[in-house]
């Protein structure tokens, strides 16, 4: 060992594999959040400078983003964040409306009394953030909230599909609220109320149809969304 070796500063050694969770995590958060927009092309060198560390890493974090669909390689061997499939949100639609309604149900008919506060606590939550017009901290206590509720329903294949389904949909959420201008209607807020209250009362019927008309609302204006004819930004 020279005296240079000696001098130099001892590194925590990375363990194996941290880097490319930590890649695909950051890079992940930002495509769902729209950070990275759609169709943008997504450079190995650059992202390696970036996070300090070599392209191998790097590499094996978008492989995983690939086989999650968030990132697509071209023809000419070049990598770019997927495009939102517009023509096709039907079916994704169609799953979220029929999870709110059956997470929903479900709680109002299976929920335990240490289920209630966490699910208030998840909807206070939303509330502020509503009322601070923080549209990303909006889309990530609407999940939990919901997720809250799908665990008070007790079926644990619902619940896993339902938050793969609130995770998949954050670029869609993140246009559906930004279609607001930040004008956020308080019908959110009353909608999820309105949830707790009838979860409360073990109202199943009343919760099913409650869900429902939440989820078709989101639906609805998302698809008035898409029907403007002003051009739709997908860098936010």
């Amino acid at each position: 060992m020279t005296e240079k070796d000696a001098a130099a500063p001892s590194l925590p050694e990375r363990k194996r594999g941290s880097g490319v969770k930590m890649v695909y995590d950051l890079l992940r958060d930002e495509i769902l959040d729209l950070k990275l927009a759609p169709g943008s092309l997504v450079d190995e060198v650059q992202l390696a400078e970036r996070f300090g560390m070599s392209r191998t890493p790097i590499r094996e974090a978008l492989v995983r983003l690939s086989g999650e669909g968030l990132i697509e390689t071209l023809p000419n061997r070049s990598t770019m964040v997927s495009n939102i499939d517009f023509l096709n949100l039907n079916p994704f639609f169609d799953a979220m409306v029929l999870m709110y309604r059956v997470t929903t149900r479900l709680a109002a008919q299976h929920h335990r009394a240490e289920d209630l506060p966490l699910i208030r606590a998840q909807h206070a939550a939303y509330a502020d953030a509503v009322a601070r017009r923080d549209t990303l901290a909006m889309i990530a206590t609407n999940a939990a909230f919901h997720s809250a509720i799908a665990e008070a329903g007790r079926n644990s294949y619902f619940t896993g599909l339902f938050n793969r389904l609130l995770d998949e949909g954050r670029r869609i959420l993140r246009l559906y609220y930004h279609s607001y201008d930040e004008q956020f209607p308080q019908r959110f807020v009353d909608e999820h109320e309105r949830l707790i209250a009838l979860i409360e009362a073990r109202d199943v019927d009343g919760a099913d149809s409650a869900a429902r008309e939440h989820a078709e609302q989101i639906v609805l204006q998302v698809q008035r969304l898409f029907a403007r004819k002003d051009p739709l930004s997908l860098s936010l």
